[in-house]
């Protein structure tokens, strides 16, 4: 009996730690690649679908193990795997900087399918580790089985969940402000050789449930095949369809949260982890026990939680942390309903395999779904509603097949009612935001990097009449379609914003200027170009720069300059290392910063190893213009640390906005040119400086958004901006 308990408690411990371990691994790989890709939110939910088809591909190896093999043979495959995973976990740790983080080599360069070459990287650095780390719960669970054939294993996927929630938070809070990532890179790569051999030593007592020593055979308690028992009736194919949409619906709920949190802040690992670790809360209170979820309880706050959705959705005027806050309650009450669904119709411990399985396959539909079907099918972000409305028609199913289930009359008639208006609710504004989002579309695309349109603007106005290229809530810049008003800079970049400063009083005007510009937008700042000047943007997008250069007509900036407009596909950062590696430093008089991803921030291009690329590309006296302008967050001192830490003077130029062609916008100019800054034209639009002690430098090892977000209002002058933009 002591044993019995003994072999439990490894076995509890086990599941646990490779559960932590699991979803250690994910935000820290993705957040190691992340700069290679952009900075684009759809790395993440990328990122996500691997992890997914290899918790799927681990749940088929456990149910093929456990229904093909005897105890030992299955004893025997799992230590070889093993051994292989530690093999190959001391050749990559002697070939890269760490076991699991690839070296420079395996960087793009900007040509490649992202998706592809993300699913790529992944699968050699952190594939045969993850693929085993996924197999653990399942497959100690049925040897749990085994041996103690009485006991439901189910309380070990509830223990999974809440390792792998731990593992999550811990990483944002605990380990990414503390570690740097070859520091965290190495310690998981311990902790992983620490698992195998203890995940060894529980597939080796496994062969000891089929062979012993001479003489003192051991016989296994493994359930006989058999007649099926009484209440082990084998699921039907409607009950294993239902495993897989309940299992859909959530994953959808949860990559299309995250796109949509991430667009409208950063792609940070703080804002992966929220909406995953409520993802996995659902699934540990619904797997705890039937006491956590109540199908009429959760219909009415399924419905409430709709109504607010649809407000801020449809109108998307609530501040930041108030659209954080409903999009993840949403996300919640979703993961319940579909996951208690799921608690409701699990089947008998034999069929454990298959039902694990059948979620994890109803897992990889959600991501391939986001990530590979919606941007080919639509041409917006429309995930989140229809994964909402799917959550929906799924509870209407739950209560259609229990219809004469034991429900008072006010009860059965207030859930139907709640039901049908629900659905009723969200279908209606689902049609009226698709309207509104197509007012005035003359253009609309949508790709890895996301949703960018071409609106037309004042089209009743001939005198007014513009075109604007729009990426989620960012203007990424307009142009005038009549031609005396066709060249002038407009939007962010007008004369009187700091980058329009910079350009009008750089020492060297007029003699041949290199102008370097991260983020190409719709060519904005060709404008300023004259004979004799080069203008070299860096584009990550290609869509983006299919329209900038003339696609469709609807812009001409690079077509009209008279300077040398040069554009470098690819990442910004990666580009200019690659050019410092091969063909030196530009030498450019201005580069100008100003790579948004709708209103997220590319946390790479503003770290001291950014920095310090930037700063080699520059003359001597050249400066750095970096746009700064935000909805949700306040920039000014992270650069204001970095120009510190260079030892870089520095202007802040606020520019209020006036009219409709000029708008609200924040630059800091930082420099070494003095002279430059003493200029009138310069100081006296500058903002006093301001010191920040105590603000920790953000490096490619350490970045926080915590310091930095405003939670609870907008820019009173962003938003006449953005309606002025509309």
């Amino acid at each position: 009996m002591k044993r019995g308990h003994r072999g439990t408690g490894y076995t509890v411990l086990l599941v646990f730690l490779s559960a932590f371990l699991l979803f250690q691994i994910q935000p820290l790989i993705s957040k190691t690649i992340l700069p290679w890709f952009g900075g684009a939110p759809s790395l993440w939910s990328t990122a996500m679908l691997f992890f997914q088809v290899l918790l799927m591909g681990g749940y088929a190896y456990a149910g093929c193990l456990v229904s093909r093999l005897s105890p030992r043979r299955q004893g025997i495959v799992h230590l070889a795997l093993l051994g292989f995973s530690l093999i190959l976990l001391l050749a990559l740790g002697l070939a890269w900087d760490s076991p699991i983080t690839p070296d420079g080599r395996w960087r793009p360069q900007g040509t490649e399918v992202p998706q592809w070459q993300i699913l790529k990287i992944l699968a050699v650095a952190v594939g045969v580790p993850y693929f085993i780390l996924s197999t653990t719960s399942p497959l100690l669970q049925t040897w749990l089985h085994y041996r103690e054939p009485g006991r439901s294993p189910y309380y070990l996927y509830a223990l999974s969940n809440a390792g792998s929630l731990l593992g999550l938070l811990t990483y944002p809070f605990l380990v990414e402000p503390v570690l740097a990532l070859r520091t965290q890179a190495n310690l998981w790569a311990w902790g992983y050789v620490a698992f195998a051999l203890c995940a060894g030593y529980s597939a080796f007592n496994t062969l000891r449930l089929s062979a012993g020593p001479p003489g003192r055979r051991v016989r296994p308690r493994i359930p006989a095949a058999g007649p099926q028992a009484e209440g082990e009736a084998r699921p039907g194919v409607g009950v294993r369809f239902l495993w897989v949409a309940l299992a859909a619906a959530a994953s959808v709920m949860l990559l299309a949260t995250t796109n949509q949190i991430s667009q409208e802040v950063s792609v940070t690992p703080f804002l992966w982890v929220l909406p995953l670790a409520l993802y996995l809360l659902s699934f540990i209170l619904c797997f705890a026990g039937p006491r956590w979820y109540s199908r009429t309880g959760y219909t009415v706050a399924l419905f409430a939680g709709t109504l607010v959705f649809c407000w801020i959705f449809y109108y998307g005027r609530g501040t930041l942390l108030a659209e954080i806050a409903v999009y993840s309650l949403v996300l919640f009450i979703c993961c319940m309903v579909c996951h208690g669904e799921l608690v409701c119709l699990k089947p008998p411990p034999r069929y454990l395999a298959s039902f694990y399985l059948l979620i994890s396959a109803g897992g990889v539909l959600g991501g391939v779904a986001v990530n590979l079907v919606a941007p080919q099918v639509f041409k917006g972000f429309w995930e989140l509603p229809l994964g909402l409305l799917a959550c929906w028609l799924l509870l209407l199913l739950a209560f259609a097949r229990d219809w004469q289930a034991d429900r008072g009359r006010r009860t059965r008639w207030l859930t139907d009612t709640l039901l049908m208006g629900g659905i009723a609710v969200l279908c209606v504004v689902l049609f009226l935001y698709v309207g509104k989002s197509h007012a005035n579309v003359l253009h609309s695309s949508r790709n890895f990097y996301g949703v960018l349109w071409v609106r037309e603007m004042n089209a009743g106005e001939p005198e007014r009449q513009a075109y604007k290229l729009v990426h989620g809530m960012t203007l990424h810049g307009f142009q005038y379609v009549q031609e005396e008003q066709r060249r002038l800079p407009t939007a962010y970049y007008t004369e009187e914003s700091g980058v329009g400063l910079a350009l009008r009083h750089l020492p060297r005007r007029g003699a041949g200027l290199r102008v370097g510009i991260i983020g190409l937008g719709v060519g904005t700042l060709a404008a300023y170009g004259r004979p004799g000047d080069t203008m070299r943007f860096y584009e990550i997008n290609p869509e983006v720069i299919r329209l900038a250069e003339g696609e469709g007509g609807y812009f001409s900036y690079l077509e009209n300059c008279p300077a040398r407009v040069q554009v470098m596909p690819g990442d910004a950062r990666v580009s200019l290392e690659r050019e410092l590696a091969t063909a030196g430093s530009q030498q450019f008089d201005l580069l100008v910063v100003d790579a948004f991803s709708s209103d997220s921030i590319p946390v790479h291009l503003l770290t001291r190893e950014a920095f310090d690329v930037y700063l080699r590309h520059l003359q001597p006296d050249g400066i750095l213009a970096l746009h700064i302008s935000n909805r949700h967050v306040n920039l000014r001192p992270v650069v204001q640390q970095l120009a510190d830490h260079f030892q870089l003077g520095t202007a802040l130029i606020n520019d209020e906005g006036a009219g409709e062609r000029r708008f609200w916008s924040t630059w800091m100019l930082a420099t070494r040119n003095e002279e430059f800054l003493k200029q009138p034209q310069v100081a006296e639009r500058a903002s006093p400086p301001h010191s920040y002690t105590g603000f920790r430098l953000w490096t490619d090892d350490y970045s926080s958004l915590f310091q930095i977000v405003n939670w609870g209002q907008l820019p009173t002058g962003l938003l006449e901006g953005l309606d002025a933009s509309s």
